[in-house]
């Protein structure tokens, strides 16, 4: 929420002095804090949405909707850059002005104050496994090139405003394709979750090596994982003793759920397939 209002803020100030100042860098850094706006929307949106209970219809929780806000905070994101490119290259044809000097403080003031937002919304991104904060996380650190980009482009043009007036209408462009290229890269990430792609090795490794820590489990014989928003449902052949009474082995498969549930809260719940063992 926070994030919201100073990216509304900082929106307001750099589109306003950007258009004042006659630099096209500026306003299209202003366009893309205007987006985050609705991107942090998105991501408070999805967090509220996810931290729904699990229901009748919805056995495995509510998870998901975070992981679609993600996937909107991508869509969003490559659709403004493509707004701005196109904005900065009709600016190439049209009459131009020097951009005045001042214009560079909302640059500086946005780099200061975003950078303070990737780092907190990194942190509790990774503490929660949040696939949309770690979305948001990402969009700040572009915005922080972003940002870097139209005031290196703006530099440029008050260096020699008769050789390089054209350098902001560049950066401007350049900002867009930075807003695409993160728009692409969190789309790729949060359809990976929503696809059911494996989590990394280490990930299954901790799972394998917390199911065989049990007294009883002779072997592991599947893992599979998939994330449903903040945290991994599992699935799980575990491999006991043939000449054990189906009660004995269901006590073994229940010691193993709870103990990875314990142990990794990054698990919200483990279904465990029990099979004889190969010896």
């Amino acid at each position: 929420m926070v994030s919201i209002f100073v990216s509304a803020g900082l929106a307001a100030l750099k589109i306003t002095i950007g258009l004042k100042a006659h630099s096209t860098a500026v306003v299209s850094d202003g366009f893309e804090s205007a987006a985050d706006v609705l991107a942090s929307g998105f991501v408070l949106l999805g967090l509220t949405l996810a931290a729904k209970p699990a229901d009748e219809d919805h056995p495995y929780g509510h998870g998901r909707f975070e992981t679609l806000t993600g996937l909107l905070v991508g869509l969003l994101l490559s659709a403004t850059g493509v707004l701005i490119c196109v904005r900065a290259t009709g600016r190439l044809f049209e009459v131009q002005h020097q951009p005045a000097a001042y214009a560079v403080w909302p640059m500086f003031a946005s780099i200061g104050i975003k950078s303070v937002s990737w780092w907190f919304k990194r942190l509790y991104g990774q503490r929660i496994r949040s696939d949309s904060l770690l979305a948001d996380s990402q969009n700040d650190a572009v915005d922080i090139l972003s940002a870097v980009t139209a005031l290196i482009a703006l530099a440029i043009t008050l260096l020699d405003p008769v050789r390089f007036v054209a350098a902001d209408h560049m950066g401007g462009f350049a900002v867009g394709l930075i807003v695409i290229f993160l728009g692409i890269h969190v789309i790729r990430d949060t359809t990976n979750h929503l696809v059911d792609t494996m989590p990394p090795s280490p990930l299954l490794l901790e799972i394998r090596n917390m199911a065989m820590s049990v007294p009883g489990a002779l072997g592991v014989e599947k893992c599979y994982a998939r994330k449903t928003g903040l945290k991994y449902h599992v699935d799980l052949h575990l491999e006991v003793d043939p000449s054990m009474t189906v009660r004995e082995s269901h006590e073994i498969a229940t010691n193993v759920r709870i103990k990875i549930k314990e142990e990794l809260d990054w698990v919200a719940d483990v279904l465990v397939h029990v099979e004889p063992h190969a010896d």
